[in-house]
């Protein structure tokens, strides 16, 4: 007698899950779901023709990353935007934790892994840079991946979990919607420095990239929101 398996179905409600969810982050992004506004999970799945059970899904994911915020009683909300203060702490954060994800990863670092990096930046390179989420999807999912290899690399779980309550880069590209990726080639040269040092099998060298590049986006993401704020 066949085993019976609900893989294929658990693979199905995935895939739907990710689909809201990349729907739901270009509308965050966009602007087209306002800062501070109330999100209708009936409404959201009426107009993806889905059910309310991979929008709530999606929610929860993208709470996870500070775009949205659940309210007791009241359901989810966009988050507001950062102000100039809530972007420079998070900087300030990830300055703290991700060179020692580099120094970390660095000292494990494999042929495979070098080589993953150096694909996120060629990716980097040739991605899109509009002004629309969809037009710099791409570019985002290349930079966060070269910083989430490094992380998931570094060897410590409770980092880790601190790189991840950060909510990666995503609130950063919340300002460039509308505007384009303004420091495409500031950052794929960072990250090129970054992976110099991984070939060098140079800890200390990663890390003080890292912090270069770090700091180097910090005062960039500032300098936009002073400017197009």
């Amino acid at each position: 007698m066949a085993v019976q398996t609900d893989k294929p179905r658990t693979i199905a409600r995935q895939v739907l899950a990710d689909h809201v969810y990349e729907e739901l982050l270009a509308s965050l992004i966009d602007g087209r779901l306002a800062a501070g506004a109330g999100i209708s999970i009936d409404g959201i799945a009426r107009d993806l023709d889905v059910s309310p059970t991979p929008v709530r899904e999606a929610l929860a994911r993208l709470e996870a990353t500070g775009m949205v915020r659940r309210v007791a009683m009241r359901g989810y909300r966009v988050a507001p935007l950062f102000s100039i203060d809530d972007l420079a702490e998070l900087m300030d954060a990830r300055l703290v934790i991700e060179p020692v994800n580099a120094r970390r990863a660095c000292e494990r670092t494999t042929p495979e892994l070098n080589q993953a990096l150096e694909q996120s930046i060629v990716d980097l390179q040739n991605a899109p840079r509009g002004g629309s989420f969809a037009e710099f999807r791409d570019y985002w999912e290349a930079d966060e991946r070269f910083h989430r290899l490094i992380a998931e690399n570094a060897g410590n779980q409770f980092i880790l979990s601190a790189f991840n309550a950060l909510g990666g880069q995503i609130q950063r590209f919340r300002f460039f919607g509308g505007l384009g990726v303004t420091d495409a080639d500031h950052a794929i040269r960072e990250h090129t420095a970054v992976l110099q040092a991984f070939v060098d099998q140079d800890p200390e060298q990663a890390a003080a990239a890292m912090a270069t590049h770090l700091a180097g986006v910090r005062k960039r993401a500032i300098s936009d929101v002073v400017e197009h704020g």
